[in-house]
């Protein structure tokens, strides 16, 4: 089973994939998990990854897509896998497309967990982070015990500069200009399935099962 993850930022895509990996035993796949581990092997494509990373410049298409194919040709993905933030663009889609059906592949199934703008920006600007060890919260569906206040460690609870909502709203906007035409594109593949991302996180998971099969 080979399925792409899509949805906006804060969407909950990234917990679904999790969820998804540990339920039918295929390997959860982000981009920047590649990248690091690439990065920490010190590969010939790390190498070339990291000289971008550190100029603070993007990572071209072909240097993602190659370590991409790289990792999805590893034994544990011959029963599939997830993959999470990639392709965000309809050229890498395009590529993506191409050279996993040149290894014979194809895309199962492009899952779109749906949340309304405004959802997106009410959920993340509730988020919290602690300033010390890094725990998340939120302030409407996971409070720490006491408001502002880590539970872990006792540090101060912020509002990371990614949440607030002027943030948010950019992001979405990039989203919607660069990623959205992703799901015109998965469509018209016809392995686009839509899920109301605005749903109880199990609730959404329940749904996207009875998608996959159980």
């Amino acid at each position: 089973m080979k399925i792409i993850m899509l949805g906006a930022p804060g969407a909950g895509k990234g917990t679904q994939a999790k969820k998804i990996s540990e339920k039918y035993q295929i390997p959860h796949i982000s981009t920047g998990d590649i990248f690091r581990s690439n990065i920490k092997e010190g590969t010939e494509l790390g190498k070339k990854a990291k000289g971008y990373m550190d100029q603070g410049a993007l990572v071209p298409d072909e240097l993602t897509i190659g370590m991409l194919i790289d990792r999805i040709q590893k034994e544990d993905c011959s029963d599939g896998y997830v993959l999470d933030g990639f392709p965000r663009t309809i050229p890498q889609a395009e590529s993506l497309t191409k050279a996993i059906s040149e290894m014979g592949q194809k895309i199962d199934f492009a899952i779109n967990v749906d949340v309304p703008d405004e959802n997106i920006i009410n959920r993340m600007s509730g988020r919290r982070a602690c300033i010390s060890c890094g725990a998340t919260y939120h302030i409407v569906y996971n409070p720490s015990k006491v408001p502002g206040v880590c539970d872990v460690c006792g540090a101060e609870l912020v509002l990371r500069d990614d949440d607030k909502p002027e943030t948010v709203k950019k992001r979405l906007s990039v989203y919607h200009d660069q990623t959205q035409p992703l799901i015109e594109y998965y469509e018209k593949e016809g392995v686009l399935v839509n899920v109301d991302g605005t749903q109880e996180l199990n609730k959404v998971f329940s749904d996207i099962v009875s998608i996959l099969g159980a």
